[in-house]
């Protein structure tokens, strides 16, 4: 019993706080490689909406990301089907496809490959863009721009 107790205790201080909100997003980015052609390009799926890349169909049923705050985490569940000659299909890939990891769990056929690359939100307010330091101030100037304290 206080095996049990100290597992979860220590399960506890693992796991660390709660896990940030997770972003829905409505479209999942990919990315594919012909193989016989030797080309990438890069493509978009909305969520629950086919996607043909080649003769493979690919449906992302869900596309998750953190807050820009958090590590990044991008996740999608996906489905691959091929599409065969005589217009029947095979099932080829059902899973959790991660941006940060593509070749953990990326599809895998004799002809392409398909990873996860991204979420999107095209509604989403742009990230904030950091503004470089001009160079013609110095620092004197930044201090001069200064209120005095009073």
């Amino acid at each position: 019993m206080k095996a049990k107790a100290g597992a979860l205790a220590l399960l506890a201080l693992l796991t660390g706080p709660a896990a940030a909100e997770i972003i829905q997003n409505p479209i999942a980015v990919f990315s594919g490689l012909d193989k016989i052609m030797g080309q990438t390009t890069s493509f978009d799926a909305n969520i629950g909406e086919e996607k043909k890349f080649g003769s493979l169909v690919v449906k992302a049923e869900t596309c998750d990301t953190r807050p820009i705050t958090e590590d990044p985490k991008t996740v999608a569940f996906v489905e691959v089907d091929e599409e065969r000659t005589d217009g029947s299909r095979k099932r080829i890939f059902s899973g959790w496809m991660f941006a940060e990891s593509p070749g953990l769990n990326a599809v895998e056929h004799p002809l392409y490959d398909v990873w996860l690359t991204g979420c999107r939100d095209p509604n989403a307010p742009p990230p904030p863009v950091e503004q470089p330091p001009d160079p013609s101030k110095t620092p004197e100037d930044d201090s001069a721009d200064q209120a005095p304290p009073d």
